[in-house]
C-alpha cells in the first residue's frame, strides 16, 4: 500500500445555514484512480476547493501527501496539478507560450512528453487560445497538467468539450499516469 496522497478528516463547509460539504472522511491511497462522483450541489467542487487551499473549512482538515491544505497550501501544491472544467486562459498568448507559461509555474517540464502530447491531443500550439474552441482550450489545460508529471492530478470535470475521441486520448494518458504511480482525484457529474 502506497502513501496517502489525499486525506480528509470531518472536511466541512458552511455558508451561512447551507452545508455545502459536510463531515468529509476521505483517503486516498498514492497511484489510485479515484472518480469523485455526485450531483449537482453535492460538494464536489467545494471539496476540491477545499484541498486546493482557495477557500477556508467551517470544520475539518485536508492534506494533500501529509501537508496541510490550509496551513501549507505552496508546499501542497508542488505535488500536484489542477485541471478545471472551465479553463480559465490568457487570450493574447498562443497554445505553445500558455504550455511554456503553465510549466515555468510549475517548474517542470517533461518536454518530450509535452511534444507526444500535443501530437496525441491533435492540438495545433501556434493559434491564439482566444481563437480555440472550448475543447482545444480543455486541452491546453490537460496538457499542461500531464506535462508536468505530478504525484497528484485534481481533475475538475477533464473532458468538458473534448469529442469521444478526445476523450479516449485522455483515459489512456490517465491509466499511463496511474502505471508511473501518479494518483488521479477525478470530479464529475452523475449522467
Amino acid at each position: 500500500m502506497g502513501a496517502t496522497a489525499v486525506r480528509t478528516e470531518g472536511l466541512t463547509k458552511r455558508y451561512g445555514g447551507v452545508a455545502a460539504l459536510d463531515q468529509l472522511n476521505l483517503e486516498v491511497v498514492q497511484g489510485e484512480i479515484v472518480g469523485y462522483l455526485g450531483p449537482n450541489g453535492a460538494g464536489k467542487t467545494t471539496t476540491i476547493r477545499l484541498l486546493l487551499g482557495l477557500i477556508q473549512p467551517t470544520a475539518g482538515r485536508g492534506e494533500i501527501f501529509g501537508l496541510d491544505c490550509q496551513r501549507q497550501p505552496v508546499e501542497a501544491h508542488r505535488h500536484l496539478a489542477f485541471v478545471a472544467g472551465e479553463p480559465n486562459l490568457w487570450p493574447s498568448l498562443t497554445g505553445a507560450e500558455t504550455l511554456h507559461l503553465l510549466g515555468r509555474v510549475q517548474g517542470q517540464v517533461d518536454e518530450t512528453y509535452r511534444d507526444e502530447l500535443i501530437d496525441r491531443f491533435d492540438l495545433d500550439p501556434t493559434k491564439k487560445v482566444r481563437a480555440y474552441s472550448k475543447g482545444n482550450r480543455q486541452k491546453v489545460i490537460l496538457i499542461g497538467a500531464l506535462m508536468v508529471r505530478p504525484d497528484l492530478l485534481v481533475l475538475d470535470e477533464p473532458t468538458s468539450g473534448l469529442d469521444p475521441l478526445m476523450e479516449q486520448v485522455f483515459r489512456h494518458c490517465i491509466h499511463e499516469a496511474r502505471g508511473r504511480g501518479q494518483t488521479v482525484f477525478l470530479r464529475s457529474e452523475e449522467r
